[in-house]
């Protein structure tokens, strides 16, 4: 039997997707096991929850480094390493890496965001949403790449956007999908069966989806 890979989840505050991994690691068969939940802020409201589902804890604080991104970034791996990180996932960490750092985790760091990439990349994806019109919009996770919200893409989940929808109500909304697709994206990805080509993602053994969401729905 594979042994379960080490992952550490990165977060900034209140680390709602590392609760959905956390939960799905601790499901029998998962192939990934939540070891570190690190955060760059002391007062994360995720690291007590993270906590109380007995997952150990660590902070490095990015303040005392200023503007200087690869000490922050040593000590930040120097963490990983004591702890035999194998993969990292990004949830709701809101410092940019640098190029070496991605590079070291090519393959092996993901990031969940809540908008159907390429589209709505950066901030306020709900409010760019919209301000667009769009009727679906959704959740993508990805790997990391030098280039914000621009790696190959691991999963994706369609949200329908509601005529009444503010950015608070359709948020929530995307939110229930995160928590839906990251656990799956990290299980594809722990168990091996993710390959990148050209910037593409296959999956092996996946089956295609057989819906189709429209919106808004026909009506006679």
């Amino acid at each position: 039997m594979q042994p379960r890979r080490r992952v550490a989840v990165l977060i900034s505050g209140r680390g709602s997707n590392m609760q959905a991994l956390v939960a799905a690691a601790q499901t029998a068969g998962y192939p990934a096991d939540i070891v570190l939940v690190a955060s760059n802020r002391a007062e994360a409201a995720g690291l007590a929850l993270a906590r109380q589902a007995g997952v150990p804890t660590a902070v490095v604080d990015h303040r005392p480094f200023g503007q200087d991104r690869v000490a922050f970034e040593r000590a930040l791996q120097a963490l990983l390493d004591r702890h035999g990180i194998e993969f990292i996932c990004l949830g709701g960490f809101m410092r940019l890496f640098t190029a070496d750092f991605v590079a070291h985790w090519h393959g092996r760091m993901l990031n969940i965001h809540p908008s159907l990439l390429p589209s709505f990349k950066g901030l306020d994806p709900h409010g760019q949403a919209l301000r667009a019109g769009v009727k679906i919009t959704g959740a993508t996770v990805h790997f990391v790449t030098p280039e914000m919200d621009a790696g190959p893409i691991v999963a994706q989940a369609a949200v329908p956007v509601q005529e009444d929808d503010t950015v608070e109500t359709l948020a929530a909304r995307v939110l229930a999908a995160e928590h839906r697709i990251y656990p799956m994206a990290l299980r594809l990805v722990a168990e091996g069966r993710v390959r990148v080509a050209d910037g593409r993602c296959s999956i092996s053994g996946a089956a295609a989806g057989s819906d189709t969401l429209v919106v808004p729905r026909e009506t006679s």
